[in-house]
């Protein structure tokens, strides 16, 4: 008995599709391969095989974020000119 197979076709970017076909190829897998292995995963479990979420920061990244745009901004705030400059500050 053979199996009836369909051609998918969709567009994807460049370079993403570039990083999966590397991954893939570490995996020992092509990206037809991966896709349906997606799919029959998808099918078995009834839903997309993974979360997904925004990736929205904690309130500490928050903070974070926000206290270095305020430090970026600030024209009286210390600069340095390189990471050891900053390392020997931080060390004394």
């Amino acid at each position: 008995m053979s199996k009836k197979i369909s051609s998918v076709s969709f567009r994807i970017d460049a370079e993403i599709k570039n990083q999966a076909d590397k991954l893939f190829a570490e995996l020992g897998l092509n990206m037809t391969t991966a896709f349906n292995i997606f799919l029959r995963q998808s099918i078995r479990e009834n839903r997309i095989p993974f979360d997904i979420t925004l990736n929205a920061p904690n309130p500490a990244t928050i903070a974070a974020l926000l206290e270095a745009e305020k430090i970026a901004s600030d024209p009286g705030a210390k600069r340095y000119s390189d990471v050891e400059e900053a390392l020997r500050d931080l060390k004394s």
